[in-house]
C-alpha cells in the first residue's frame, strides 16, 4: 500500500515541448552530442512542469519516445518497421497508425530503451523525488504487429513478446527504479470481447519475475489517439476478473466519461489501490480546482484516502503543454486541500 493520501501521479507520458516536435522532424541537422542534449533538454522541461505542478510522483514525460509504445518497436529484431500511415486523409483515427511486419525471430537484443530512459530521469531529477517509469505490456504491444507463419495470431505474437517486457521490467528493478506501470489499454479495450482471465494470466506472468520487488501499476484505458478513444468504454466486463491482476495499483480513466461506472473503484482497494483518472487529457476544458474536489468528494464515498490516487485519465502527450500544465497544477490543488481537511 502507499503511504501518502491521494497520492499525485500521472501516467507516463508528457506533452513535447514545441521546437522538440521541430528538432524531430530535423534530425539529420544534428549530431549525436546534439541529440543527446535535446533529449535531456526535453526531459528536465518534463520534470520541471511536474514538480511546479505539486505531483508526487513524476516520470521522465516519455520525452524520447514517439509515443507511449511505438518507440519501442524500433529495438526489436525480426520486424520490417512500415514507415508511413496507411492512410493519411481524412479524420484521424487509429486506423492511421501503421502495423509492422514480421521477417524473423522477434528479439530485442539491447533491451527495450526504458533502462536507458530512467537513468536519464534519475540523473536529472531531484534527489528523492518519486520516480515512476511505464512500459508496454505483451498484449498492447503486440497489435501493431502483423501475423504471419511463425506467429500465426496475436496472442502468439504476445507470447513472444512477453519474455522481452518481463526481461526489461527486471532490468528496470536492477537499475532502481521503484514504481513501474505496465501499460495494457489493449486489454481494456478487448475485454468485453476476449476471455478476461486469460489477459489476467498474460499480464501476471509478464510480472512474475519482479513480483514485491517494485510497486507494480497497470493503465487500463479506451486509447488516445489524437483524442479519440478506440474501446468499448465499459469496465463492467473487466472485472471480477481483472481484481486478480499482481499489481499494486490499478488505474481507470474516468472524467472523460463523466465518471460513469464510478462505483467499480470499491471493488479494487480490498486488494489493490486504485488510481482515479479526474483530469480529462482529451479536453481543454481546464477543471476548477473546485470541481476537482468534489469528483475527489465522491471517489472517497467508495474507496478511503490511503487507498487513493488521482491521475488524469490517461497520457497528457496528445494534450497541448498549456493545457497539460494548467490540468496537472488544479489536480495537485484539489488534492492538497482535501488532504488538509482530512
Amino acid at each position: 500500500m502507499k503511504t501518502t493520501p491521494l497520492r499525485t501521479s500521472v501516467i507516463g507520458s508528457y506533452p513535447f515541448p514545441s521546437w522538440l516536435h521541430f528538432a524531430g522532424d530535423n534530425l539529420n541537422e544534428f549530431g549525436s552530442d546534439d541529440i543527446e542534449e535535446l533529449k535531456d533538454d526535453a526531459t528536465i522541461c518534463a520534470i520541471h512542469d511536474q514538480i511546479k505542478a505539486g505531483l508526487d510522483v513524476i516520470t521522465d514525460g516519455e520525452q524520447t519516445r514517439f509515443d507511449f509504445n511505438l518507440s519501442f518497436y524500433g529495438h526489436l529484431s525480426g520486424i520490417s518497421l512500415e514507415p508511413e500511415s496507411p492512410r493519411k486523409f481524412g479524420p484521424p483515427a487509429h486506423d492511421q497508425r501503421g502495423k509492422h511486419e514480421i521477417i524473423g525471430e522477434l528479439t530485442a537484443p539491447n533491451g527495450l530503451g526504458a533502462v536507458e530512459e530512467f537513468r536519464r530521469l534519475k540523473r536529472l531529477a531531484p534527489l528523492g523525488q518519486s520516480l515512476k517509469m511505464s512500459v508496454p505490456g505483451p498484449f498492447t504491444m503486440s497489435g501493431r504487429l502483423i501475423p504471419n507463419e511463425r506467429y500465426p495470431d496475436r496472442f502468439a505474437i504476445t507470447e513472444a513478446l512477453l519474455p522481452i517486457i518481463s526481461k526489461e521490467l527486471e532490468a528496470l528493478v536492477a537499475e532502481g527504479c521503484e514504481e513501474i506501470c505496465i501499460d495494457e489499454p489493449s486489454m481494456s479495450c478487448y475485454g468485453y470481447k476476449e476471455d478476461t482471465d486469460r489477459f489476467v494470466e498474460i499480464f501476471n506472468r509478464t510480472v512474475d519475475a519482479v513480483q514485491g520487488k517494485t510497486r507494480l501499476c497497470t493503465h487500463l484505458c479506451f486509447g488516445n489517439f489524437k483524442g479519440h478513444a478506440v474501446g468499448y468504454r465499459s469496465y463492467k466486463p473487466l472485472f471480477p476478473s481483472f481484481l486478480n491482476l499482481n499489481v499494486n495499483e490499478m488505474h481507470l480513466e474516468m472524467a472523460n466519461r463523466e465518471y460513469a461506472e464510478l462505483e467499480i473503484i470499491s471493488e479494487i482497494p480490498e486488494k489493490i489501490d486504485v488510481a482515479v483518472g479526474i483530469v480529462d487529457v482529451k479536453s481543454y476544458f481546464i477543471e476548477p480546482v473546485d470541481l476537482l474536489e468534489s469528483k475527489i468528494k465522491e471517489c472517497l464515498n467508495y474507496v478511503n484516502a490511503e487507498r487513493l490516487v488521482l491521475t488524469p485519465d490517461c497520457g497528457l502527450s496528445q494534450t497541448a503543454r498549456w493545457a497539460a500544465k494548467k490540468k496537472l497544477v488544479n489536480m495537485c490543488e484539489a488534492a492538497r486541500n482535501i488532504r488538509d481537511s482530512l
